[in-house]
């Protein structure tokens, strides 16, 4: 029985210029239409899986796309009809992201009342020109606004996400965004460096050479600034790209690295029920219909085999902090974590060995190095 649950909203009010997610630009997003498809969804999983009783949540995530758009009403519709379905655990960390143009007092005030205990928000950054670019709709204020509204209706535990390593000509001021941040006392900060995905505009005018992404030089110098900067505040580099305060972690997040199953509902969204991995089709009209007659909308699947396990739990293991436990690792593999930490990439704790922020740079070179010695 599952244990942890993501649910995808696919919709935006604008695709953003960088975003390569499932996501579709709508005026108003159709919430009905998708309360009635991800609850049809996971009908039809509980029925494959011969579910006899409700599965108890320990997290439960719903991102997106933009999930404030569903407002206050429709999160409070969805938890009821989710409820008939799931129980939420004791202690279950229930998840909910929201960009801040769209996160009222109004929503946030519904979503405490339905049961949401933690807020991700996508400051990306708070710098203005930068914004306009990247196509956010929300002012270098729109944070500051949001976590007061999570506060103000008693949610303390949020989580702001800054993007790092953007086109040098503009001259972003990175340790500036870093303060901004920390100025706003988040319980979690997760980063993620710019990348320009084929399909995106930015692909494309990286493409047609009319933009240029940050060196390698200086996306390294950006992450260990801000490595650096937030363990000094007291936060835990917990994970390559997350930072939390002690006890704050992303238990949902957690649960991926550390291999367990989940269910994943929406477009695009992916399950892991061992030892089968399957993902949804990205499409919200094709997915949509496909439910609507009564099946799965899965695109893809594997299983998988020793190899792959074997490759994904040293990648999944060197990516956190707590590491790749010592009695795990063969003798080759143990003469090779001593070279990277000879090298300052990782350090030898306790029992386990585990990467540095600079090891953390080489994680998928290292996590093939590891996994085929």
């Amino acid at each position: 029985m599952i244990r942890h649950l993501y649910v995808h909203v696919p919709f935006c009010l604008r695709r953003c210029n960088y975003c390569d997610f499932a996501v579709q630009a709508v005026p108003h997003a159709p919430v009905d239409a998708w309360m009635r498809s991800v609850t049809s969804e996971f009908d039809l999983i509980a029925a494959e899986q011969g579910w006899t009783a409700r599965p108890e949540l320990h997290t439960l995530y719903i991102g997106g796309g933009t999930p404030s758009l569903i407002g206050g009403a429709g999160l409070r519709e969805f938890a009821q009809r989710l409820g008939e379905r799931i129980e939420l655990g004791p202690g279950c960390e229930w998840t909910v992201e929201a960009n801040p143009e769209t996160f009222t007092d109004d929503v946030a005030q519904a979503w405490a009342r339905a049961g949401v205990n933690r807020i991700s928000l996508g400051a990306q950054t708070f710098n203005e020109d930068v914004l306009r670019w990247m196509g956010r709709m929300h002012g270098a204020d729109g944070p500051a606004r949001a976590v007061a509204a999570a506060r103000n209706a008693g949610i303390e535990n949020f989580s702001l996400d800054l993007i790092f390593a953007l086109p040098s000509r503009f001259q972003r001021d990175w340790r500036y965004d870093l303060e901004a941040v920390l100025a706003l006392e988040p319980e979690h900060i997760s980063l993620y460096g710019l990348t320009a995905e084929m399909g995106t505009p930015l692909g494309r005018w990286v493409t047609e050479g009319r933009e240029s992404m940050a060196s390698e030089d200086e996306y390294a110098e950006q992450y260990l600034l801000a490595a650096r900067v937030l363990t000094d505040a007291g936060y835990v580099h917990y994970e390559v790209s997350n930072f939390a305060r002690p006890g704050r972690e992303s238990r949902h997040n957690q649960a991926y690295w550390n291999g367990s199953a989940y269910v994943g509902l929406g477009p695009g969204a992916h399950s892991l029920l061992p030892p089968l991995r399957r993902w949804n089709m990205r499409d919200w009209s094709a997915y949509r219909e496909q439910i609507r007659q009564g099946r799965l909308a899965v695109e893809g699947s594997e299983v998988l085999g020793p190899g792959t396990v074997s490759l994904e739990d040293a990648w999944l293991g060197l990516r956190t902090h707590s590491g790749v436990a010592l009695e795990r690792l063969s003798e080759r593999q143990l003469s090779l974590t001593r070279a990277w930490a000879s090298r300052g990439w990782g350090v030898t704790q306790a029992d386990a060995f585990r990467l540095t922020a600079e090891g953390w740079l080489l994680l998928d070179r290292l996590s093939v190095e590891i996994a085929s010695a």
